[in-house]
């Protein structure tokens, strides 16, 4: 039977860009994953990466993407948010000029929480720029997305770690998770920001954790945790270091992928 590999990307904010240091070794190793699985940034790297955007190419994008300019300020006053996620559109479709995902070189699926109805989706067909900005449209920084009638906001709310529309239809599964947890001390939480960030990565740990096992191989390099979601001057640091990290443990993803293929897809 042949190989149907796929990755879950988790989100994780600029830690998101030691995905795309993992997606550069694989490719440096002829391992391309042909399902991608994505929630907030990692939604974002897979559908660079499934476009058929270079690793590199994404960074240097990511990079060159004015975040926090005044200009992307949300000024309507009955649209929450700092900032307009509308306006960060522009970026994406130089990139992504088909805007959907049936122009994709891989199968995307992208993860987005409603946040009218309080329900986790999985958006894998039509407009595809509208789904990715909704995904990583963290609250309160970004504002939601309006999909169909209803608000979308990050898909790292209720799933952050998106596995479920990869089983059954592929016979490896590949995770790749940029927010490991670590014990904090007391004077870490010495302000309101840092308690918030603190909360929310536990509860999207907790939810995510319990799927680890359910991926041949997991990803998630626990030197990540000091750098901040919104640290924008540190991405091509944790580029470099999500590919130290998946050069190291290359020769365990290859042993992971070298099993029969036959278990998962039975079950």
């Amino acid at each position: 039977m042949k190989k149907k590999i796929g990755i879950v990307l988790s989100g994780g904010g600029i830690r998101g860009m030691a995905h795309l240091g993992l997606l550069q070794a694989l490719k440096e190793n002829n391992i391309e994953p042909q399902y991608i699985a994505g929630a907030s940034a990692g939604a974002l790297m897979g559908a660079m990466y499934a476009a058929g955007c270079s690793p590199e190419e994404s960074l240097e994008l990511f990079s060159n993407t004015p975040l926090f300019r005044w200009s992307n300020y949300n000024l309507n006053r009955w649209k929450p948010g700092f900032f307009d996620t509308e306006k960060y559109r522009k970026y994406f479709l130089e990139f992504l000029p088909e805007d959907s995902f049936e122009a994709l070189n891989s199968k995307l699926f992208v993860a987005v929480t409603d946040v009218c109805r309080g329900e986790s989706k999985i958006l894998h067909e039509g407009p595809l720029i509208s789904a990715l900005s909704a995904s990583a449209a963290v609250p309160p920084v970004f504002s939601p997305v309006s999909i169909d009638g209803n608000f979308y906001a990050d898909g790292g709310i209720m799933n952050n770690f998106p596995i479920e529309p990869l089983e059954g239809i592929c016979t490896h599964i590949l995770g790749s998770y940029v927010s490991p947890i670590r014990t904090v001390k007391a004077e870490d939480m010495w302000n309101s920001f840092n308690l918030i960030q603190r909360s929310y990565e536990l509860i999207t740990h907790s939810q995510s954790s319990q799927k680890f096992e359910r991926c041949d191989f997991l990803f998630s390099p626990d030197e990540l945790y000091p750098f901040g979601m919104l640290s924008t001057s540190k991405l091509e640091t944790v580029y470099q270091l999500g590919y130290d990290q998946a050069i190291a443990d290359m020769p365990a993803i290859k042993a992971a992928l070298a099993y029969s293929p036959n278990t998962r897809l039975a079950s």
